[in-house]
């Protein structure tokens, strides 16, 4: 009986380690970006990531992480499954941000700019995801 507590406390560690990581993903959410307007550009931004992922002139490095960042998109294997509410499709949108704050400053504004396929006030949103204001431009 005894392996029956270790499973038990197998379980109950993945348990914790998974709340504290969804906390830490709640916590790094973007100030004033709702999840709705996350998911409104679910479309433009799987674009977006997929074409600065063939960006030859990016570094190799970066397009790895772009490719992965469109599997998690895609996969149907979530942090957190999409059926929780509100939740379930947050943190995708943590995820993109964080994706998008780490590329923007490595390939600069420039290159968010030069990929986005949507609209202006689309990119307005993808820009404070990405942690950029308008004050602080991305390097390039």
């Amino acid at each position: 009986m005894d392996w029956w507590r270790l499973l038990l406390a197998v379980g109950v560690g993945l348990l914790l380690v998974w709340l504290l990581l969804l906390a830490a993903l709640w916590r790094s959410r973007p100030d004033g970006l709702t999840v709705r307007d996350g998911l409104r550009l679910l479309p433009d931004v799987v674009r977006l990531v997929r074409r600065l992922a063939a960006d030859r002139s990016l570094p190799a490095g970066l397009r790895v992480r772009l490719w992965l960042l469109l599997a998690y998109l895609l996969s149907p294997v979530d942090l957190v499954p999409d059926v929780v509410p509100v939740l379930g499709y947050a943190d995708d949108v943590v995820v993109v941000a964080w994706a998008l704050r780490s590329v923007v400053r490595r390939a600069g504004d420039a290159a968010l700019v030069r990929h986005w396929p949507g609209e202006p006030a689309g990119l307005a949103v993808v820009r404070r995801l990405a942690g950029l204001t308008p004050g602080r431009p991305g390097r390039s």
